[in-house]
């Protein structure tokens, strides 16, 4: 049985947080092709939305999306990402929510012959595009 993820219920519970202490919840998400939010909103691959119950009409929390229906300059839209496209949750007022690490690529399944082999170290060309990630940084615009 493969091992539930965490995230959704984190979002739910700090979402239910910002809502029961009359905090306003944003997301952080991290716009990718199954993200369906308004392109001329992103900024840098990323997009920040309210999701409070005034601004994000028939809001579904699941596990593994995301949807709801909102307002951007007066045009009604259809909203939908990806539980692994969101970075964090958080409260405009107070900052205060939760930052996701970023999810790692799958990984592909690795054949018996080659469990033994040692890890191929990384060759001139590829060093210069190093894994090396930056963390995520929230900006609250007021």
């Amino acid at each position: 049985m493969r091992e539930l993820s965490t995230k959704p219920y984190l979002i739910r519970a700090i979402y239910e947080w910002c809502s029961d202490s009359g905090f306003t919840p944003y997301l952080s998400v991290k716009v990718d092709a199954q993200t369906r939010v308004p392109e001329e909103f992103v900024k840098n691959g990323e997009i920040i939305l309210n999701v409070s119950h005034d601004a994000a009409h028939h809001l579904t929390l699941g596990d593994d999306m995301i949807q709801f229906s909102a307002r951007f300059a007066g045009l009604s839209r259809e909203i939908s990402i990806p539980v692994s496209a969101v970075q964090g949750i958080f409260a405009k007022e107070t900052a205060k929510g939760i930052l996701f690490p970023p999810e790692e690529e799958p990984r592909v399944a690795q054949n018996e012959s080659s469990i033994d082999e040692p890890e191929k170290q990384p060759s001139s060309s590829e060093e210069g595009s190093s894994p090396t990630r930056k963390k995520p940084r929230f900006q609250v615009v007021k």
